[in-house]
C-alpha cells in the first residue's frame, strides 16, 4: 500500500491510499483573477451551495463547496461518469451509503508526531469512522456490478481488532468506558470509595455544629469543604480554601477531613495516570494504521461528495453530458437556470446550439425578457460540468471544455476607484481581448451601452468581430439596432431572441435563433401611460432604416407566431391520426382474432360430429356382423355382406375425415378431382351450395340459394356433410323442410326470415348438425336483425357471429348449434 501526498480540493494538504481512486488526483484550478470574478458574477457559489445541501456531512457538503471549473477532460468526464453512476442506482431504486464523519484529520496528523497522545473525543471520532467506513466500504462492494466507478472508491480497512478495541474503551461522547483497562475499574472504584468516606465524614461534621438547614458539602480549589457563618462561635478548625461574596461564609476542610481528602486525591492521581497510559496505549494502537484510516476518512468525504452530486442530478432531471476539448460545438439541450428551479418558479427550458462554424450568439431583445438568464444559465452548466457536477440538462448536450471565463455583467461602477459604468466595462473588455482565445468563454450584457449610441455600437461591433475572429465562444445582448445586422456581414455571428408577446407586452422566454428581437421600447412607454402625442413624435425621430427593421421584425413575429399555430394545429391532428390509426389495428387484430376463434369452433364441431358418425358407423358394423351371423341364405348372405361393405367405407370415410380435420386439409373421398353432382360445396365468395351438374368441358353447375351459377372447379371447395346415422331415419323425422346445413334468406321480408330461420333450427337440431350457416346478406340489416333475435332466444343456439371476411362477413352467420 502507498501513500502520496496530493492537494485538497480546499488546497490544504492531505494524504490518500494507492486506490485507483486516489491514484487520479484533482487537477489544477483554473488561473484566478478572472476566473474567479466570472464565477462570482454568474452565482456559481450559491448553485454549489444547493449541491452540498445533498450531503449527509459537512465533510462532503465542504467537499461540494469546495469545487472550482478545471480543463482536465478526462477528469471532467471520470467525475461526470461516477455522478451519473450512482444517479443510476437512485433511479432504478436502489441507494448507496452516504455516512456522516466527523473531521478527525488534526487527530490523524498528530498520530505522525512519536509521543504523542490523543484525547477521548478525537478516538470517539475515529471509532465512528471505522464504523462508517465500513458500512460504505460493505455498501461500495455490494454495487460493484452496476457501479464499477463508485466501487473504485472503496480502500482497504484496519483490522476488526482496532474497531473493536475501540469500541469497549471509549463511548460516543470520548469518555473512557472502565471496560478500557481491569486497573482504570480499579483506580475508579479506589475514587468512588474515598469520595463516599469523605463525603459521610464532611456529613457528620456538618450535621455537629450550628448552621443553616440548607446548607451543604461542596467543593473549593478541588478540596470538599462544608461551608461556616463567620461569626460561629463553634466554627471547626481547618483549613479555610474560599468566602461567599458576601464574605458572611467561610468554606472550611476540616482538619479531621485532611487525611481523607488526601486519600481521596490519591486515588484520582492514580485515575489519571490509569487513564492517560489508556489513551497512550490505544493511541499507539493506531500509529501504525494511519495512512489506512486516511484512506477510511477520504473514501467516506468522497462517497458522500458522490452521492450529493447525484441526488442533484436526479432532483434537476439532468444528464451527463458529453465534453471535448475546446474549440468544440456547444450543444445544451432542454437547458434550465438551477436558481430558478431551486425557487420553484416556472422555468422555461431552452435549447442552444453553436456548431463549429458559429462562435458569436447576440441575443437581443426588450427588458426582462430573459436575455441575462439565458447567458448565466449556459455558463452554468458549463462550470458545473467542469467541476464534475451534472447541470439541468437532458441527453444529447455536448459542452466545450474551456480554460477561461470572463463575464461582463451588470453595473461595474466603482467611486473608490475612480471608475464610471463605461469605464469599467472598457476596463473589462480590454482584459478579456488581452487574453481570450479559441478556449475562452465570454458574457457580454449590454455591450456597447453606458455611452453615446452610435460609438457603443461601434465599439461592440468591433469587440464582437474580434472575438470571433479569434474563435472564441461569446454570448452577448444588446438593445442597439446596429449590431443586429453583424449576423449578416460577419461569418461566425448568428442572431438570437427571446420570445415577446406583442399583445400583453410579456416576456414568454422562449428562446428563438436565427431571429434578432424588438425592444418595444416605445409599446411598453405607451403601455405605461405616456401621453399619446409623445410617443407619436418619438416614433417619427427614430431613424427610418431602425423603423424598417423594426417592421420587418414584426413581420417575421407575425410570420413565425402563425406557423407555430399551424405547426401545433399539425400535431393535433397527427395525434389524432395515430389514435385513430391505433383503434382501426386493433379493430382490425380483434377481428382477426374473432374470425381465428370461429374457425376453430367450426373445425371442433365438425371433429366432433364425425366422431360420432364414427361411432354410429361402428355400431352398424357390429349388427351387420349380428346379421351375418344368423343369415340362412344366400341372398341374405348376400346383403348382409353388401351392408358390411358399406358400413366398412363409412367408418373409412371418417377416419380418413377427422384425420383431415385435424391436419386442416380436405379428405381424399371429397377432393376436387371427385365432384359429383349432389355434393355440398363451398364457393370462392364465400357461399355454400349442391353441385347440380358436371358439364362436359369439367365446368360446375352450383344452385346456391336461388340462384344458378357455373363455376370452374378450382373456385369451389368440397363441404363435408356430417352423416345421418340410421337410428334417426328421415321417417322418424317431422315433416319440415328438408335439413340443410346452410340456408339463404336474401329477398325475404323479416317475418319470412324469422319463420324461415326458425325452420331451418328446428331441422338442423333433428339431423343433429353442429352449425348452421345462415345468408342474409348486408343490406338495410332488417333481416340480418330478426335473424339474430331468434338465434339469441333459442335455447338451442349455443352461439353466433358472423362469418370471417373472407366468406361474407357481415352477410353471414354463423350459428353453433348445442349437442
Amino acid at each position: 500500500m502507498t501513500v502520496e501526498a496530493v492537494p485538497s480540493p480546499d488546497g490544504v494538504p492531505t494524504e490518500t491510499v494507492g486506490t485507483p481512486f486516489a491514484s487520479r488526483p484533482r487537477p489544477a484550478q483554473l488561473p484566478s483573477g478572472a476566473v474567479a470574478d466570472a464565477l462570482e458574477t454568474i452565482e456559481f457559489p450559491a448553485v454549489l451551495e444547493l449541491v452540498a445541501a445533498h450531503a449527509a456531512g459537512p465533510l462532503g457538503a465542504a467537499r461540494v463547496r469546495a469545487r472550482t471549473p478545471v480543463a482536465d477532460v478526462e477528469w471532467i468526464r471520470d467525475e461526470l461518469a461516477l455522478a451519473g453512476e450512482v444517479a443510476a442506482l437512485f433511479r432504478r431504486g436502489d441507494e448507496l451509503v452516504a455516512e456522516p464523519v466527523r473531521d478527525v484529520g488534526p487527530a490523524l496528523a498528530r498520530l505522525r508526531i512519536e509521543g504523542s497522545v490523543l484525547d477521548g473525543v478525537e478516538l470517539a471520532g475515529i471509532r465512528l469512522l471505522l464504523v462508517a467506513a465500513r458500512r460504505v466500504r460493505d455498501d461500495l462492494r455490494r454495487v460493484a456490478e452496476v457501479a464499477p466507478r463508485a466501487a473504485a472508491l472503496a480502500v482497504e480497512l484496519p483490522a476488526r481488532a482496532v474497531e473493536r478495541r475501540l469500541e469497549q474503551s471509549v463511548d460516543d461522547d470520548g469518555n473512557l468506558l472502565d471496560t478500557a483497562s481491569p486497573a482504570l475499574a480499579a483506580a475508579r472504584r479506589d475514587v468512588q470509595v474515598a469520595r463516599q468516606r469523605l463525603l459521610r465524614k464532611l456529613d457528620g461534621i456538618l450535621r455537629g455544629i450550628e448552621s443553616s438547614s440548607d446548607a451543604s458539602v461542596t467543593v473549593r480549589n478541588g478540596r470538599y469543604v462544608i461551608p461556616v457563618r463567620r461569626d460561629q462561635r463553634s466554627r471547626p478548625g481547618g483549613i479555610i480554601h474560599d468566602e461567599s461574596g458576601s464574605q458572611g461564609t467561610l468554606f472550611i476542610e476540616p482538619s479531621e477531613a485532611v487525611e481523607s481528602g488526601n486519600a481521596l486525591r490519591e486515588a484520582e492521581v492514580a485515575e489519571e495516570r490509569e487513564t492517560l497510559r489508556v489513551l497512550r496505549e490505544l493511541t499507539d494502537l493506531l500509529r501504525p494504521d494511519r495512512p489506512a484510516l486516511r484512506g477510511a476518512l477520504e473514501m467516506c468525504v468522497a462517497v458522500d461528495d458522490a452521492v450529493a452530486r447525484a441526488r442533484y442530478m436526479v432532483a434537476v432531471a439532468g444528464e451527463v453530458p458529453a465534453v471535448a476539448a475546446a474549440p468544440a460545438a456547444l450543444v445544451v439541450r432542454n437547458g434550465r437556470h438551477p436558481l430558478l428551479l431551486a425557487a420553484s418558479h416556472p422555468v422555461i427550458p431552452f435549447d442552444l446550439e453553436l456548431p463549429a462554424g458559429e462562435h458569436t450568439l447576440l441575443v437581443s431583445g426588450p427588458n426582462t425578457g430573459g436575455k441575462t438568464v439565458l447567458l448565466k444559465a449556459v455558463a452554468l452548466a458549463s462550470a458545473l460540468a467542469q467541476s464534475g457536477i451534472v447541470a439541468p440538462l437532458s441527453a444529447g448536450s455536448a459542452l466545450p471544455v474551456f480554460t477561461r471565463f470572463f463575464a461582463d455583467i451588470g453595473d461595474r461602477q466603482s467611486i473608490a476607484a475612480s471608475l464610471s459604468t463605461f469605464s469599467a466595462h472598457v476596463r473589462m473588455l480590454g482584459r478579456i481581448l488581452a487574453e481570450a482565445d479559441d478556449a475562452t468563454l465570454v458574457l457580454l450584457d449590454e455591450v456597447g451601452s453606458g455611452t453615446d449610441p452610435a460609438e457603443g455600437a461601434a465599439l461592440a461591433a468591433a469587440v464582437l468581430v474580434s472575438l470571433t475572429g479569434r474563435r472564441t465562444v461569446t454570448l452577448a445582448t444588446t438593445h442597439l439596432g446596429s449590431l443586429k445586422t453583424i449576423a449578416a456581414r460577419v461569418p461566425g455571428v448568428v442572431n438570437a431572441s427571446l420570445q415577446f408577446d406583442a399583445a400583453t407586452l410579456t416576456p414568454t422566454y422562449r428562446f428563438l435563433k436565427g431571429v434578432p428581437g424588438r425592444s418595444y421600447g416605445l409599446a411598453i412607454a405607451r403601455r405605461l401611460g405616456l401621453p399619446a402625442e409623445v410617443i407619436e413624435d418619438a416614433g417619427q425621430r427614430v431613424p427610418e432604416a431602425e423603423r424598417n427593421l423594426d417592421a420587418l421584425l414584426a413581420a417575421v413575429e407575425t410570420r413565425q407566431r402563425e406557423l407555430a399555430l399551424q405547426s401545433d394545429a399539425l400535431e393535433a391532428r397527427t395525434i389524432d391520426t395515430d389514435a385513430l390509426a391505433a383503434r382501426l389495428t386493433a379493430q382490425h387484430e380483434a377481428q382477426t382474432a374473432r374470425e381465428a376463434d370461429l374457425r376453430r369452433r367450426e373445425k371442433e364441431a365438425e371433429r366432433r360430429a364425425r366422431e360420432q358418425a364414427r361411432v354410429f358407423l361402428l355400431d352398424a358394423r357390429q349388427r351387420v356382423e349380428e346379421a351375418l351371423g344368423t343369415a340362412k341364405g344366400a341372398a341374405d348372405d348376400a346383403a348382409a355382406r353388401e351392408a358390411r361393405r358399406l358400413v366398412e367405407e363409412g367408418i373409412r370415410r371418417e377416419g380418413e375425415a377427422i384425420e383431415a380435420v385435424d391436419a386442416d386439409v380436405e379428405p381424399a373421398d371429397i377432393a376436387v378431382g371427385r365432384i359429383e353432382p349432389g355434393q355440398r360445396v363451398r364457393v370462392s365468395a364465400g357461399s355454400a351450395g349442391e353441385v347440380l351438374e358436371v358439364r362436359s368441358d369439367g365446368r360446375l353447375v352450383v344452385r346456391v340459394g336461388a340462384m344458378r351459377m357455373v363455376v370452374d372447379p378450382s373456385a369451389v371447395t368440397p363441404v363435408a356433410a356430417a352423416p345421418v346415422p340410421e337410428r334417426h331415419a328421415p321417417a322418424e323425422i317431422p315433416a319440415g323442410p328438408e335439413a340443410r346445413m346452410e340456408i339463404d334468406l336474401r329477398g325475404m321480408t323479416g317475418d319470412e326470415a324469422e319463420m324461415a330461420t326458425l325452420a331451418a333450427v328446428d331441422a338442423a337440431v333433428l339431423a343433429e348438425y353442429p352449425i348452421l350457416r345462415i345468408i342474409h346478406g348486408m343490406g338495410t340489416g332488417v333481416v340480418r336483425e330478426r335473424v339474430r333475435r331468434v338465434l339469441g332466444s333459442d335455447r338451442r343456439v349455443r352461439g353466433f357471429d358472423f362469418a370471417p371476411r373472407s366468406q361474407g362477413g357481415t352477410g353471414v352467420t354463423i350459428a353453433e348449434l348445442a349437442g
